[in-house]
C-alpha cells in the first residue's frame, strides 16, 4: 500500500514523494498467519462426542411475561402452540440432520442424528443456529397465526445441548419432556377452570390445588365443572412431535444413449426414488 505525505509550500498544498507502508498494513493471507493467532488458544473445544445423539432444547426466556403481554388464551393458546410448530418446521427443514423434533408450551427439542457431521459436531454452532433459526421464524410467521395483533416486541429463547449415547438413553429424554407437558398441562387446566368459571382468584386457586394429586385434579375437573380431561386435545396433553415422512417420487431423467451410427439420440426414462422427504 502507498501513501503520500501533505507538505505546504509558498501557501499551497501539494503532494510529496510516495511511499510504500508494508510496514504498517499487510495483505488477509499474511494476517491469518500473524503474531495474533495465538488467541484461537482461548477458545474451548466444545466438539460433541461421536456416535451419540444431540439433543438441542430451546427454551422461551421470560414467556410468560410474553403471554400477558400478547394475550394468550389460558390455559393453552392454539395459535401460540401453531407458531411454535411452524418454527419448529422451519428449522428441520434447514437442518436436516434433525430426525425429529418434540416441543410443549414454550420449549422444543430438536434432536441431531447420531451420524451427524454438521458444523463439525460443534454444539456452539448447532445451538445457536438452532435458536437463532427458531427465534427468526417465530417472528416471521407470527401474522399468519396472529393476524392483525401486533407483535410488540421479539421474542428471545435460550438453549442447551445434551448428548444421549443409546435409544433408551433417547427415549427416556423425550418421555420425560411429554410427562412434564401432562403435569404442566393438568394443572393449568384445573388451574384456570377454577378461576374463569368456579370464580375464584388465581390465589385461591392455587390454594385449592395446593398438595392434589393428579386424581383429586381430575375429579375436581369432572364433579364441579363436568370436564372429562381425557377428552382435552392431544397437543394440550402430550405436545407435538415432528417427524420426517419418506415420499416415493417418481424422478424423470433425461439421458442419451448410443444407436448404431455413433451418434446419440435423447431419450426419457422414469425411476422410482424413494429419497424425497418432507415434513
Amino acid at each position: 500500500m502507498l501513501i503520500g505525505n501533505l507538505c505546504r509550500l509558498s501557501g499551497r498544498v501539494r503532494s510529496c514523494v510516495v511511499q510504500p507502508l508494508t510496514c504498517l498494513f499487510t495483505t488477509s493471507t499474511n494476517m491469518a498467519k500473524s503474531k495474533f493467532e495465538y488467541v484461537r488458544n482461548f477458545e474451548a473445544d466444545d466438539t460433541c462426542l461421536r456416535n451419540c445423539y444431540i439433543v438441542v432444547r430451546l427454551d422461551g426466556r421470560n414467556f410468560h411475561k410474553f403471554a400477558e403481554q400478547h394475550k394468550f388464551t389460558k390455559p393453552n393458546d392454539d395459535r401460540a402452540l401453531g407458531l411454535m410448530t411452524r418454527s419448529a418446521r422451519s428449522v428441520m427443514g434447514e437442518l436436516e440432520d434433525i430426525i425429529i423434533a418434540y416441543g410443549q408450551s414454550d420449549e422444543f427439542s430438536f434432536v441431531f442424528k447420531r451420524t451427524s457431521t454438521l458444523f463439525k459436531r460443534r454444539a456452539s454452532k448447532l445451538m445457536t443456529h438452532v435458536a437463532s433459526q427458531f427465534s427468526s421464524s417465530y417472528v416471521f410467521y407470527w401474522k399468519d397465526f396472529f393476524g392483525e395483533q401486533p407483535l410488540l416486541y421479539p421474542p428471545g429463547f435460550d438453549g442447551r445441548v445434551v448428548l444421549y449415547p443409546s435409544n433408551r438413553n433417547l427415549r427416556d429424554y423425550l418421555s420425560w419432556r411429554q410427562a412434564d407437558c401432562h403435569i404442566n398441562n393438568l394443572y393449568n387446566t384445573v388451574f384456570w377452570t377454577l378461576v374463569q368459571k368456579g370464580g375464584l382468584t388465581t390465589v385461591q386457586a392455587e390454594d385449592r390445588l395446593k398438595g392434589t394429586l393428579a386424581a383429586d385434579k381430575n375429579e375436581i375437573l369432572f364433579s364441579d365443572f363436568d370436564i372429562n380431561y381425557n377428552n382435552e386435545p392431544a397437543l394440550h396433553k402430550k405436545g407435538t412431535t415432528l417427524i420426517w415422512e419418506k415420499r416415493d417420487e417418481t424422478v424423470t431423467k433425461r439421458m442419451k444413449r448410443p444407436d448404431w451410427r455413433g451418434g446419440g439420440r435423447a431419450c426419457d426414462s422414469q425411476q422410482e426414488d424413494g429419497a424425497g422427504l418432507s415434513l
